[in-house]
């Protein structure tokens, strides 16, 4: 379709790889542009929009037919690379969440209105001009949302979200309380699943890990104790219920360490949505009420059973 081609030839014309001037990429631009088959490019707007809505446009006025598990496509072939290339943005929501989406930058919406017209080759010129400081701004513009955390001495930063707020408090209000002097072995990022991962020291406890284990969020190791802290932080899912407990001793059956397994949440009105699925001999922390913990029965406070 003719669309599909103006589209390869505008990024072929901004020196963008072959590789992402496939069609999957032509059309999350005109998704993104909301230019449709009869519509011109000057028509084209910068709404909001979800890897779903890019999906769903492809589908039904280009003849598509994207399933809903080619997400991971979209984002790794195109927008991963639109976005290092300053010709999009997203709205600085976690990558998980509902209200994740993208949109053209002002910049790139200005460009892509005067393709066909008189004012094409001049556009493009002081877009070239000026590309580099576009990648700048807005890559600073993602690492200002980004939260700052100290984790084993060492500053890292976490993408916004409430999951890794929580994780964060988690590190930073939870860990010095309950397991001073501890080391985190392990947590993850919405978009760097191993942002810390000691795996030589996870071995040496006896760690099983594989492909398929998914690890809690949060894993610290209180050494002078020889305890373990496995830690889920929950906003919305993945209590310390029976089945992870079961899941996670599993995972760590030849470790010799004590296990103490701990649901963390932002606050107690969460807790008390998953109160009647949670295990026994767990704790809960709640980050609104930091000096406090709830224990769920079992004959000691705080340890390993």
């Amino acid at each position: 379709m003719r669309k599909l081609e103006e589209a390869q030839d505008i990024l072929s014309s901004l020196h963008v790889p072959v590789k992402q001037q496939n069609i999957v990429c032509c059309c999350v631009l005109l998704a993104m542009a909301g230019v449709r088959g009869n519509d011109s490019w000057q028509s084209a707007t910068n709404q909001w929009i979800r890897i779903h809505d890019m999906i769903r446009f492809s589908n039904d006025f280009y003849d598509r037919e994207y399933a809903e598990n080619t997400r991971e496509t979209f984002r790794k072939q195109a927008l991963h690379h639109f976005r290092n290339a300053a010709f999009i943005e997203d709205n600085g929501k976690a990558t998980n969440s509902p209200n994740y989406r993208y949109r053209l930058t002002e910049e790139m919406l200005c460009l892509i209105r005067s393709y066909g017209s008189d004012d094409w080759e001049r556009n493009l010129n002081k877009f070239f001009q000026n590309h580099r400081t576009l990648i700048s701004l807005y890559a600073s513009k993602r690492t200002m949302r980004k939260m700052p955390v100290r984790i084993n001495n060492s500053d890292f930063t976490f993408s916004p979200g409430k999951h890794n707020q929580l994780q964060k408090a988690v590190l930073e209000e939870f860990a010095p309380r309950y397991a001073p002097n501890c080391i985190c072995l392990y947590v993850g990022d919405t978009t760097n699943k191993d942002l810390v991962k000691n795996e030589a020291k996870l071995r040496e406890l006896g760690f099983e890990i594989t492909l398929h284990d998914k690890m809690p969020d949060v894993i610290l190791y209180q050494e002078d104790r020889n305890w373990l802290f496995f830690i889920e932080a929950v906003t919305s899912v993945g209590p310390m219920e029976p089945k992870r407990i079961q899941e996670i001793q599993e995972m760590t059956k030849h470790v010799q360490a004590g296990k103490i397994f701990v649901t963390a949440f932002l606050d107690r009105k969460t807790y008390k949505k998953f109160s009647d699925v949670l295990a026994y001999e767990t704790e809960v922390w709640t980050a609104d009420e930091p000096e406090h913990m709830i224990h769920l029965n079992g004959d000691r406070f705080l340890g390993p059973r």
